[in-house]
């Protein structure tokens, strides 16, 4: 919205500056920490009055969460309201991508909401069932494949883009919204999998995303695209507003979300931070570096996978439980100290995602 202030530039005075994705990127990590910490302490208030017992625990997850009982969920709205309210002040509201990622972001946030909601009103954990989940989010899914194409330029439409072998593109041709379906809803998924232990979700999500806000930079700019021989996908790098709005809240989220948390994301944080961040990896054509960047989330989701299947096989468990940061509870691991090293291993797979911007 902002932007539009460029129309009262003569070129060489303040106004001038809201040309800038970058100068606007700093502004709306600005504003998405300060709508953080103004609102954040008010909304745990808030929540805490309406849900009452909070969220409810699992009584099969580790017995050392039966203490977190009471702590108000559904923290999300914090996030997603810093981020959309941010992105729209600072992005450029005449640009494709930017609306695309607001729409993957908010409507997994909405069905995140009605999902807490639920587990809340009834004290259950069961909230809504996973097939009408998985049907709303593949749809949301698709739509937004279909959108992205209408933006991506004609030699990259369908088509999957590899890191590391730069010259080469496999043409999915329609299979292109099964797979742009697996890495939204898988992102989203991953995400809340991963939402089990104070702030543990929450960092390697904006390290992730800070790493897609810069490729969507990049990849948007076609002097850095000559310079990187990567495919050049013109109008991403206004994500990287909406990536440093996420950045943004993600801190101000984290203030009240460290240990001992004083509110939890739910899945209105969680499937929206995760859709939104497989939205920018098909939007800039790099699902297959998500994977790298997310690394975390990939393997939190595997773990769960491969022990349903083992046990369903052979009545035995692959781990202790999953998903695997239980696992690691389970072997003695304090909890700062298994979201400190998921941090960690965050980092380094989001430099080896950058890597792959040069390397060839």
């Amino acid at each position: 919205m902002l932007y539009w202030l460029t129309a009262l530039s003569d070129g060489g005075d303040f106004f001038n500056l809201f040309r800038y994705i970058t100068f606007r990127a700093g502004g709306a990590f600005i504003t998405a920490l300060l709508f953080g910490f103004v609102f954040g302490k008010p909304l745990i208030n808030v929540l805490r009055r309406r849900q009452g017992k909070g969220q409810p625990i699992r009584n099969d997850g580790p017995q050392s969460h039966m203490k977190k009982s009471g702590t108000p969920t559904m923290g999300g709205l914090l996030i997603v309201g810093a981020l959309l309210s941010s992105t729209l002040l600072w992005g450029r509201l005449d640009n494709g991508f930017i609306w695309l990622v607001v729409f993957v972001t908010l409507s997994f946030g909405l069905v995140g909401y009605a999902d807490d909601y639920k587990k809340v009103k009834r004290q259950d954990c069961k909230g809504m069932s996973s097939a009408l989940r998985f049907g709303i989010g593949i749809l949301i899914a698709t739509i937004a494949g279909w959108w992205a194409t209408q933006y991506h330029p004609e030699t990259l439409q369908n088509q999957l883009a590899f890191p590391v072998l730069k010259d080469t593109l496999l043409n999915l041709g329609i299979f292109f919204f099964p797979f742009t379906i697996i890495v939204i809803v898988g992102s989203a998924n991953a995400v809340n999998l991963t939402d089990g232990l104070d702030g543990l979700a929450i960092m390697p999500v904006m390290i992730a995303a800070g790493t897609l806000g810069v490729i969507a930079y990049a990849v948007g700019r076609v002097d850095f695209t000559n310079y990187l021989d990567v495919h050049y996908v013109p109008g991403t790098g206004e994500i990287f507003v909406f990536s440093a709005a996420l950045f943004g809240a993600g801190l101000g989220f984290l203030w009240y979300n460290a240990p001992p948390a004083a509110v939890f994301m739910g899945d209105t944080g969680s499937l929206a931070l995760g859709g939104a961040l497989g939205a920018i990896a098909v939007a800039t054509k790099h699902e297959i570096v998500l994977a790298i960047v997310g690394g975390v989330f990939v393997v939190e989701a595997l773990s769960v996978i491969i022990q349903v299947i083992y046990f369903k096989r052979t009545g035995r468990r692959v781990f202790l439980m999953a998903p695997i940061h239980h696992h690691y509870e389970q072997k003695g691991w304090a909890e700062p100290q298994i979201v400190i090293r998921f941090w960690i291993v965050s980092v380094i797979l989001a430099l080896i995602g950058l890597a792959t911007l040069k390397v060839r």
